[in-house]
């Protein structure tokens, strides 16, 4: 098979493998998606796939096609070797990396809780950060392909360190080279600054106030958590706790020796009050203990609802391993809790051609299912397909939210039953536009192709019905996981200093025109089910 065309391949595949490529292997169950490095006598047990092949890039077996003389042709090939990377449940695995801040999170977690990495893990990690090292200042960037910022050379060189780097390797020296003339780690951004403070390389004094006395304000004063966008909301959650915690590891020659290596000015000569602002520093200084007290149960309470609600899965991998270590400090490291939250790190871990990373989701596993579905109904081809297209409708049938997370009124949550995740059920975040798309492609199959098995009933399909139309804002548009809960003006309290219009919801285009297509199908097939709301 002819290599694929890589622009940056030669840029960030430096490093050889960590580890032998031929012993990793893909695991999916119901859309969960998590790699393991199997001992060498189990090579010949467990076969790789192509999927494995091919997404370590080692695939060099792939059946040659015909030459294609036609778009169709070239449509047809396409997918006659992309069902070869359907997994068994359905779905086509697959990477969603890019932003450059997700690790060095996890790293400083495992690291300040002493959890065991899973065999090789720790080792493609590492050559995934120095393979996607800036190739000329030698730093790190908000993403991928982003250049080089203090917040993602700060962070991914820490994360380096902490996992066995020497600071004398040559990709640590020209990062710390760069870190330092972009002015250090005194004036990173907030979630830099927190991070740092867990691992006592900074002082909570020059960060930004993160009080979680804001969890006890009631959702109709404007400033409530439960007006905020989601993910900020669930950040905010878990940091609040450990930042009235004042949280810090214990401080070792490590730590003291970072404490030398990411700073311009020597540590103990620091002004910490210059490195933040002034709001709500005077109520930190004297808080109300009982009233903190009470904010932080809450705020402990809301943790453990996240947890239990998502098993584990967490909505996202910045507030996941903010919850673990929220749950190895208030349970310890060999509560159940905790243990969940090991094991369901795999999920976002991503192993591939230049390393392993975390991933910017537990996958995107709904959303790319009902995608290919659609490309090929478009290109007439599904019919060619059975097997591939059944395959895919039992992912989706499988991927619908059943029923509403408990109590989820009183933590925030929209209703779900009924809707369409982004990644996996257990994930279970409603998505405007992946319930749209989700619904179009099942549509498509169950309404056209006689061989195509009716899998989800009309019950379930007005029940996604019902979800879309609660969740047009006033202005007709649609937001992404939840209506529009809060004015503009939240704008003003954003915290991150890395992020804009992060604070509330928005409407999107996007998740608008899918929601409407969506229902335009339903009401193809439905003509009279709420009519009058769906023309509206």
């Amino acid at each position: 098979m002819p290599a694929v065309y890589n622009p940056y391949q030669e840029i960030y595949n430096k490093f050889p493998p960590a580890t032998d490529l031929c012993r990793w292997r893909m695991r999916v169950d119901e859309g969960r998606q998590t790699w393991h490095y199997i001992k060498p006598e189990e090579v010949h047990l467990y076969p790789q796939s192509v999927s494995d092949k091919y997404w370590l890039g080692i695939l060099d077996d792939s059946p040659i096609l015909p030459a294609a003389k036609s778009p169709l042709a070239v449509a047809r090939n396409g997918f006659q070797f992309y069902k070869n990377l359907q997994t068994e449940d359905g779905h086509w695995a697959g990477k969603y990396d890019g932003p450059m801040f997700l690790t060095p999170g996890l790293v400083i977690v495992m690291y300040v809780t002493n959890a065991e990495w899973a065999p090789g893990h720790r080792e493609e990690m590492i050559r995934y950060l120095k393979n996607h090292a800036h190739p000329e200042d030698g730093g790190w960037g908000l993403h991928t392909e982003g250049l080089s910022t203090a917040f993602g050379t700060v962070l991914n060189y820490v994360a380096l360190r902490l996992m066995g780097v020497s600071k004398d390797d040559p990709v640590c020296i020209k990062a710390r080279e760069k870190m330092l003339d972009l002015g250090g780690a005194a004036g990173v951004p907030h979630w830099g600054k927190f991070w740092l403070a867990i691992l006592n390389c900074y002082k909570y004094e020059g960060m930004n106030p993160v009080s979680p006395e804001f969890w006890l304000i009631p959702s109709w004063v404007p400033v409530s958590p439960s007006r905020w966008w989601i993910h900020v909301r669930n950040v905010y959650m878990p940091m609040s706790w450990l930042y009235a915690k004042r949280f810090q590891t214990p401080v070792n020659d490590l730590i003291l020796s970072l404490r030398e290596e990411i700073f311009v000015t020597p540590y103990d000569k620091i002004n910490w009050n210059k490195q933040r602002l002034e709001i709500l520093t005077y109520y930190e200084k004297y808080p109300v203990q009982s009233l903190r007290k009470h904010a932080m149960d809450v705020v402990l309470d809301h943790i453990h609802a996240e947890d239990t609600s998502t098993k584990f899965a967490d909505l996202g991998p910045v507030n996941k391993v903010m919850n673990m270590l929220v749950i190895w400090i208030t349970e310890g490291p060999k509560s159940e809790g905790f243990k969940k939250h090991i094991d369901r790190n795999l999920d976002f871990m991503w192993m591939g051609e230049h390393g392993m990373n975390m991933n910017g989701t537990n996958g995107s596993q709904l959303w790319d299912c009902t995608f290919i579905v659609q490309a090929l109904n478009e290109g007439g081809l599904v019919e060619e397909f059975p097997e591939e297209m059944t395959n895919a409708l039992k992912f989706i049938d499988l991927s619908q939210m059943k029923e509403n997370p408990p109590d989820y009124k009183k933590y925030f949550r929209q209703e779900c039953k009924g809707s369409w995740p982004f990644s996996t059920r257990d994930q279970s975040y409603t998505l405007t536009d992946c319930t749209g798309e989700a619904l179009k492609a099942l549509l498509i199959l169950q309404k056209n192709f006689e061989f195509i098995p009716q899998l989800i009933s009309d019950e379930r399909i007005f029940s996604a019905v019902d979800i879309l139309l609660g969740l047009q804002n006033s202005d007709g548009g649609f937001a992404s996981y939840e209506k529009i809960r809060g004015g503009q003006w939240l704008e003003w309290l954003n915290p991150a200093e890395v992020f804009g219009n992060i604070m509330i919801e928005y409407n999107y285009p996007e998740c608008t025109t899918a929601v409407v297509m969506g229902l335009r199908a339903v009401k193809k097939y439905y003509p009279k089910y709420r009519t009058a709301e769906v023309d509206e």
